[in-house]
């Protein structure tokens, strides 16, 4: 459906010269109706992509925590035990706990940076507004 372009400013079914006011007003209020539709449908589109590209985001901090959390839980133990057979435990301890600060940090700075990239503003939406608005100030009246 994005992928679908609709030009908005065919003109082609363009008013005959002895048409009534009556029926120039009619075809003005289908083709008004006709283009809301359209921008409507074009902004569901634009802000249905930018969600997905913000539930792939939250799933990026998601996994961050629940992978950070079981690492730090399960795998920081084991590896505090198996250094403190030739260290101190604290230190073994203190540096288990810094390498997954690290991996927390890096993930976290990953998410961050996917966040930045998420637009709410659907962009194409406006530009063809502004279009709309220009072609029909440039309407003869």
């Amino acid at each position: 459906m994005a992928d679908r372009q609709v030009d908005v400013h065919d003109h082609s079914d363009a008013a005959a010269p002895d048409e009534s006011l009556g029926q120039l007003f009619g075809q003005l209020s289908r083709e008004l109706s006709d283009l809301m539709r359209q921008e409507v449908a074009l902004a569901k589109t634009e802000l249905k992509d930018e969600a997905g590209k913000a539930g792939r985001t939250a799933g990026m901090f998601a996994g961050a925590a629940v992978t950070g959390h079981m690492c730090l839980l399960l795998l920081s133990f084991a590896a505090a035990w198996g250094l403190a057979v030739i260290m101190p435990t604290g230190i073994a301890f203190l540096i288990v706990g810094v390498v997954y600060g690290i991996v927390a940090a890096f993930l976290f700075v990953r998410g961050r940076a996917e966040a930045k990239r998420i637009n709410p503003v659907p962009q194409q939406t406006i530009e063809t507004l502004k279009e709309d608005v220009q072609w029909a100030k440039a309407q003869p009246r």
